[in-house]
């Protein structure tokens, strides 16, 4: 998750612009916090399904209204996902799954970098592909989750180029922040089985450090193996 926090601040010369000042910043104070009280009870009563449509559609909806631009910047497209879909990712605990035994022996400068390298690398492989999706062509089916459940399952269906329906479904869990999302099944892959497995083999043979660094220089997590010739 990306915290941003905003800090205004500034100086008063004389008792009667000081207490101004101050009462402005109580009356901003409150009103900040109730916003973010507000944002905060809605993210955690909507459903694991509400969370996964809202944050597709409105990612969606705003590369339709530009998308001109956004073919040509593919790029941008980031900004897109750190904005609505990544707060409903829970990156750490995704790579935790994605790193197994790894996980354990890393350091937290080790730990830290792997989660951003792994989200970066993915964003360039797959921010191209969300350019030219429509909001039309992503179905989100309700899922039934007991109010005691801290998993779930959202199936989600997009249809193709060719009209083909794939097969996209969300492995969620409940934080103190709402419904997370640490998994995602393509037509029945794993993409955390995958890529434990593939970077399982690196890992063993060459390092974290290496893997890494792979992940830095902007190679696809799916390619490391056969650039570095791990079998």
């Amino acid at each position: 998750m990306r915290v941003t926090s905003l800090l205004a601040a500034s100086a008063w010369m004389t008792a009667g612009a000081l207490q101004a000042n101050l009462v402005c910043a109580r009356g901003a104070a409150l009103a900040t916090t109730t916003a973010a009280a507000t944002t905060a009870t809605s993210t955690t009563q909507q459903t694991p399904s509400d969370t996964i449509q809202s944050a597709a559609q409105r990612t969606l909806n705003e590369i339709q209204s530009n998308r001109d631009a956004y073919r040509k910047d593919p790029s941008s497209v980031r900004l897109l996902v750190d904005k609505y879909l990544l707060p409903h990712f829970d990156t750490e605990y995704a790579a935790r799954l994605v790193l197994g035994q790894y996980w354990r022996t890393a350091n937290h400068e080790q730990r830290k970098r792997f989660i951003d390298a792994f989200y970066h690398s993915l964003l360039t492989q797959y921010g191209s592909a969300l350019v030219d999706l429509t909001p039309d062509r992503l179905k989100v089916f309700p899922a039934t989750v007991e109010p005691s459940a801290d998993h779930a399952t959202v199936h989600t269906e997009i249809k193709d180029d060719h009209a083909d329906r794939i097969a996209m479904n969300y492995s969620m869990h409940k934080t103190p922040d709402g419904w997370k999302v640490y998994d995602v099944s393509v037509d029945g892959i794993s993409y955390i089985k995958s890529y434990r497995e593939d970077f399982g083999a690196q890992i063993q043979q060459q390092g974290l450090d290496s893997l890494i660094a792979h992940l830095e220089a902007g190679d696809k997590p799916a390619a490391i193996n056969k650039t570095t010739g791990v079998k």
